[in-house]
């Protein structure tokens, strides 16, 4: 059988295709989305062993979807551009247009648990410009700390409990995460109102926000 010789370009092609072909890769790439960590840190977030997701990092480095730097002992990992980023979104979207079951899945993990649709970010600028909320990023610290919204503070999901008593009062509580399919902010805004703090969630994460040029905050 005769090769044709536009093989190797579809054969590059291929290259990105099989890179995002594996559930956990996919994961690591919404992760590198939230900003530069260690190796460490990123497989907690993805909830894979360190040895597995740093395999798992170097396949997207090898197609140029990651890049790394490294600071012994550390390793760290950065989505190589905005334009992966961009291409992660136009994903997503393709997903949840051709696929219904997408969709069924999140209103099955959302159900009963937020009956209140999130805010935009147009919504939350209107209301830190009045200074009548108080942002709460609710992602690990190390995703804090690689990138945040400006004037919010850190309290992971799990030490939300510990941690009520420094969230201001009197003012509504807007949780974010990392974007419009991780439920740390519905988590969040569960425990909340469970202890008689008003609160909603943002429909983004910083990926987005960092998308629609907004600024955003390094620790």
């Amino acid at each position: 059988m005769q090769v044709e010789p536009a093989d190797a370009i579809f054969h590059q092609f291929a290259r990105i295709a099989d890179a995002l072909s594996s559930p956990s890769r996919l994961k690591l790439m919404d992760r590198l989305c939230q900003g530069e960590q260690t190796v460490e840190h990123l497989a907690e977030a993805a909830g894979l062993s360190v040895s597995n997701a740093s395999r798992q990092l170097r396949i997207l480095a090898e197609c140029r979807l990651a890049e790394v730097r490294r600071d012994p002992p550390r390793v760290y990992y950065r989505v190589a551009g905005e334009q992966v980023v961009r291409f992660w979104f136009s994903l997503r979207e393709l997903a949840r247009e051709q696929l219904s079951e997408l969709d069924r899945i999140m209103v099955d993990l959302v159900a009963g648990r937020d009956s209140l649709l999130p805010i935009s970010r147009d919504e939350l600028l209107v209301k830190m410009q009045t200074g009548e909320v108080v942002v709460v990023d609710v992602r690990p610290e190390a995703e804090f700390r690689a990138a945040h919204i400006p004037g919010s503070l850190s309290i992971p999901v799990e030490q939300l409990e510990a941690r009520l008593a420094t969230i201001p009062s009197g003012k509504q509580v807007v949780a974010y995460c990392r974007g419009p399919y991780c439920l740390l902010s519905v988590d969040a805004v569960e425990v909340l109102r469970s202890r008689g703090i008003p609160a909603v969630r943002l429909e983004d994460g910083v990926p987005e926000w960092r998308a629609a040029g907004l600024p955003l905050q390094t620790a």
